[in-house]
């Protein structure tokens, strides 16, 4: 592929995420009064591919704090990592400090081979480490998956899967994210 065809396509793909986020945070808006929005980045920048929402949660701070953006609370970056082990203790954070907030849960995902690189945004809860073969719910309002590499259904095999994905690849799925997450939100 040559870099045109490349711009294109993470434009498309941008878009895409953005009309899907978008629509999500018009249904969580409907009939409230005050609307704060929490973006919780799951992973740990041990593994290339489980850093994906910690390089998210890093360039929204960014983001946000450069162009001084207010009433949005990130937490999970790539200097303070949410991961499965800790995740309940800063959910416990985020109900005692923004209650009715919506809660954005953002993480990377395994799934089959011809949906790596596609980004899922859905009005659900997040279920954590389902690769791992562990399984830990949590309840936020919409969910953001980015598929970074094959789940071959296998704990051990999924988890050497998640060190070797490209990092390239990863970053490029973040930005797509971080920025059409803050595209949505300036104007939304």
């Amino acid at each position: 592929m040559n870099n045109k065809n490349d711009k294109e396509s993470i434009n498309i793909k941008k878009r895409s995420f953005m009309q899907n986020f978008l629509n999500c945070i018009y249904e969580e808006k409907q009939n409230k009064d005050y609307f704060e929005l929490v973006f919780l980045c799951i992973g740990t920048d041990r593994l290339i591919g489980d850093s994906f929402g910690p390089l998210v949660g890093t360039r929204l701070k960014e983001l946000f704090e450069k162009y001084n953006i207010c009433n949005i609370n990130i937490y999970g970056t790539l200097n303070e990592n949410i991961c499965y082990t800790n995740v309940d203790k800063w959910i416990k954070i985020i109900n005692k400090n923004h209650p009715g907030a919506c809660i954005v849960v953002i993480d990377a995902a395994l799934s089959k081979e011809t949906n790596i690189g596609n980004i899922y945004v859905k009005k659900e809860k997040m279920e954590l480490a389902s690769g791992l073969n562990r399984h830990k719910i949590i309840d936020g309002n919409i969910a953001i998956k980015a598929v970074v590499g094959k789940n071959y259904k296998l704990a051990k095999t999924n988890f050497l899967s998640l060190q070797n994905v490209s990092l390239n690849d990863v970053i490029n799925l973040s930005r797509i994210v971080a920025e059409g997450i803050y595209e949505v939100v300036k104007y939304a």
